[in-house]
């Protein structure tokens, strides 16, 4: 955009950052460029070039794509069986799961019987539920951090230890 294409009282979208944060004009500014104050939060900013606007058109475009979001769940996809992969405790959706939602998953499906962490990640592993990666202890990690959700979560954790070394999904122990 160009200096000359700027009118003072026109709402554009400026790039802050890697944001695009929709703006009215208010005043030029002493020193160049404009003041402008923000739509949604109405704090003032100044905009020291034109190439940080861009034009109105395309900020009620960008702003309608903003305000249609996705669908949430259906009642078909709520009906799957809890055992399948993004099924609806998958709160992550279709990207990769990490090992402690495998972990809850697998502790869930497989009778809720104890298990090592060792068992864990290698059966992940085999069920595709999640990709090996170049760490050297997997099994250490998915342990502390079942230990660390025992600890942060308290009773309301998906996990409890039944031994040494093992554990089970919560609502399968009781």
């Amino acid at each position: 955009m160009k200096k000359t294409d700027v009118t003072i009282g026109e709402t554009y979208l400026v790039k802050i950052g890697g944001n695009k944060v929709e703006a009215t004009i208010t005043r030029e500014h002493e020193q160049g460029g404009w003041e402008a104050t923000t739509v949604k939060t109405g704090k003032t900013i100044r905009i020291k070039s034109p190439e940080r606007l861009c034009r109105q058109g395309d900020s009620k475009a960008l702003i309608a794509t903003k305000t249609t979001q996705k669908p949430k769940c259906t009642t078909a996809t709520q009906k799957r069986h809890t055992c399948q992969r993004n099924a609806p405790d998958d709160k992550r959706g279709d990207g990769p799961m990490s090992l402690l939602d495998a972990a809850a998953h697998l502790l869930g499906c497989d009778g809720g019987k104890p298990m090592s962490c060792e068992t864990i990640v290698n059966l992940a592993a085999s069920r595709g539920l999640r990709k090996p990666t170049t760490g050297k202890t997997p099994a250490n990690t998915l342990y502390s951090s079942i230990l660390r959700e025992i600890n942060n979560k308290g009773t309301a954790a998906r996990f409890v230890k039944t031994e040494r070394g093992k554990f089970a999904r919560a609502d399968n122990a009781l």
